[in-house]
C-alpha cells in the first residue's frame, strides 16, 4: 500500500502576504488574518516531514494584487521556487499574454501543465499537457487543464495567437495512456475550470482518480465525488491549503483523509521565507502602507449580488466621472478590508492593474441584453456555459431578477434612477474594463485618462472616513 499527501493551493491571486480574509458565521461575516507564503511555507516543511507530499497550485498565482501586476509577475517566481511546487495550470496569469506567461513559466522551477490551450496557428499545445511524478511509493500522472473562458470572456490581449477548450477531447485518452504506458498508479486532474465544470466534466471522462480544483474559490470542508474521481477546492488568497491523504494500491484509492486548512495567523512564519517576502515588497511599502482614510466597518467582495468592496470602487468612479450609471466587472479575487486604517496599498490591490475608466451609450435594450448576459454566464443551468464570477456590479440601476426563468427573461423590472428603462433610450455609462462592458457594445465608448485605482484611493482620501453600503441593486422576487 502506498502512502502519498496531495497538497493543493489554488486561487492565491499572488496573496504573498499575510492579509484579512472574509468567514462566514452565525452573526454574520467576520474578518481575521491568514495567509502568506511564510506560513505556508511553514505547514508545508511540517508535513514534508512525515509523508512523501505533491504540492500542486491550480493556478490565478502570477496575478492579483498591486505588486505583482506591477512586474507582470516577475517576482513571484523565486519566492515561488522556494515552496517545493510540483506543477501548476494557469488563469490570470493570461493577463500578460500567453507569451508573457510563458515568459514567467520559464522562470519556474516546475511546469506549467495545460492540456487544452493551442497556438492559433500552428494548433500546437502551448504548455506540456501532463507530467509524472514519483512520490514516495507513487507514481502520480498529473493532467492540467487551465481556465477556459480567456478567449471567450476576457480582454483580447489575454489570448493573442492561442486558443482555450474544456480539454473534453483530451482527458480521457491522457489518462488512459498515463495509466497504459506511464504505469502511474495515481490520476490526478489539476484543473482551473471551477466546481461546476469539474462535475460535470467528471461525470462524462473516465479515468480521473483526484481533482483539484481552481477559480470558484469554493472552500470544501469534505470532497465532492464525481465520475469515480475525488474532488477537492481550497478557497482563494492563500488563505487554505487543501491537504488530501490517500492510501493507493493496485491503481485504486482504498482510504483518503481530507483537510481544509486555514493558513492562520497563528502558524509561526518560515523565517527565511519570510525575508525573502520582505525584500520582494521593499520598493512597494511606502505606497502600501499609506493610510489613505479610515472604515467604520469591513469591506470585501464575499458576496453573490453586491458587495461593499464594489459599491466603494464605483462611488468613487461615479463621483469622479459625473456619471450616475456605473459597472465593473465582479471580480472574485481581492482580500477585504476591516474596519480601522484603510491603507492605500489594501485599495489597489482591489483593481491591481489599475485599469481605465471609461464611458459609453447605451440603448435600453442594451443594457437589458448585457444584464441578461451576465444572469446566464453566472447562472447557467449548463455548467459550461457559466463564464461569469459573481452578478455584475453596478450602481445607479435597480434590478428585479426571476432566477428561474430561462435565459434572455430574468429580469422581471429594470430601472435606471427612478425611471423603468425603455429599450430605444439612451444611457450614459461609466465602467471598469471589457468584462464589464464588453467591446462592441454601445456607442461614443471613450476611455477618460483616469486609472481606477488612482481613482479609488484619491476618493478614499478625500472621504477620510468610509462607510460600507449595501443599495440593493439588485432583487430576487
Amino acid at each position: 500500500m502506498a502512502e502519498i499527501t496531495l497538497v493543493q493551493l489554488n486561487d492565491s491571486h499572488a496573496y504573498l502576504y499575510e492579509h484579512p480574509e472574509a468567514f462566514a458565521s452565525a452573526g454574520g461575516t467576520v474578518y481575521r488574518n491568514a495567509g502568506g507564503y511564510a506560513r505556508i511555507a511553514t505547514l508545508l516543511a511540517q508535513w514534508r516531514r512525515t509523508a512523501p507530499v505533491l504540492f500542486l497550485d491550480c493556478g490565478d498565482t502570477l496575478h492579483g494584487t498591486w505588486p505583482a501586476v506591477a512586474t507582470h509577475g516577475a517576482f513571484l517566481p523565486p519566492l515561488l521556487n522556494r515552496l517545493g511546487i510540483a506543477a501548476m495550470t494557469g488563469h490570470w496569469e493570461f493577463a500578460y499574454g500567453p507569451k508573457g506567461f510563458q515568459d514567467r513559466a520559464r522562470a519556474l522551477d516546475y511546469p506549467v501543465l495545460a492540456c487544452n490551450v493551442y497556438d492559433e496557428r500552428s494548433g500546437a499545445s502551448l504548455f506540456s499537457p501532463c507530467e509524472v511524478f514519483e512520490v514516495g511509493d507513487c507514481r502520480v500522472g498529473v493532467i492540467g487543464v487551465a481556465c477556459n473562458i480567456v478567449d471567450k470572456t476576457m480582454p483580447a490581449p489575454f489570448s493573442e495567437g492561442a486558443f482555450f477548450t474544456l480539454g473534453l477531447e483530451v482527458i480521457g485518452p491522457l489518462a488512459a495512456r498515463l495509466r497504459r504506458d506511464d504505469k502511474v498508479d495515481l490520476v490526478v486532474l489539476l484543473s482551473h475550470l471551477g466546481l461546476p465544470q469539474d462535475l460535470k466534466l467528471l461525470g462524462m471522462t473516465p479515468g480521473i482518480d483526484v481533482c483539484l480544483s481552481g477559480h470558484t474559490h469554493n472552500r470544501l470542508f469534505a470532497p465532492m465525488r464525481a465520475g469515480g474521481a475525488l474532488v477537492i477546492q481550497s478557497g482563494a488568497q492563500g488563505s487554505f491549503l487543501g491537504r488530501l491523504d490517500l492510501s493507493v494500491e493496485g491503481g485504486r484509492i482504498r482510504a483518503y483523509r481530507h483537510e481544509l486548512v486555514e493558513v492562520a495567523a497563528g502558524i509561526a512564519p518560515d523565517a527565511a521565507m519570510d525575508d525573502a517576502v520582505s525584500e520582494a515588497l521593499r520598493p512597494y511599502r511606502e505606497e502600501r502602507d499609506a493610510v489613505q482614510a479610515e472604515a467604520e466597518g469591513g469591506f470585501d467582495r464575499f458576496a453573490m449580488w453586491e458587495s461593499t468592496a464594489d459599491n466603494l470602487l464605483l462611488a468613487a468612479i461615479r463621483a469622479k466621472t459625473g456619471i450616475p450609471l456605473a459597472f465593473t466587472n465582479a471580480w472574485r479575487y481581492g482580500a477585504p478590508i476591516p474596519a480601522g486604517p484603510v491603507t492605500r496599498g489594501a485599495l489597489r490591490d482591489w483593481v491591481p492593474m489599475n485599469p481605465p475608466v471609461s464611458a459609453v451609450t447605451l440603448t435600453g435594450a442594451e443594457l437589458r441584453a448585457l444584464l441578461e448576459q451576465n444572469l446566464e454566464r453566472t447562472f447557467a443551468a449548463d455548467p459550461f456555459a457559466q463564464m461569469g464570477g459573481y452578478v455584475k456590479r453596478a450602481l445607479g440601476l435597480r434590478a428585479y431578477v426571476k432566477l428561474e426563468n430561462p435565459p434572455g427573461s430574468r429580469l422581471a423590472a429594470l430601472f435606471v434612477g427612478d425611471e423603468p428603462v425603455r429599450d430605444e433610450a439612451r444611457y450614459e455609462a461609466c465602467f471598469l474594463t471589457e468584462q464589464a462592458v464588453p467591446a462592441g457594445v454601445g456607442e461614443n465608448r471613450h476611455a477618460l485618462g483616469l486609472g481606477a485605482g488612482d481613482v479609488l484611493c484619491e476618493y478614499a482620501g478625500s472621504r477620510h472616513v468610509l462607510r460600507p453600503e449595501i443599495h440593493g441593486t439588485y432583487t430576487l422576487i
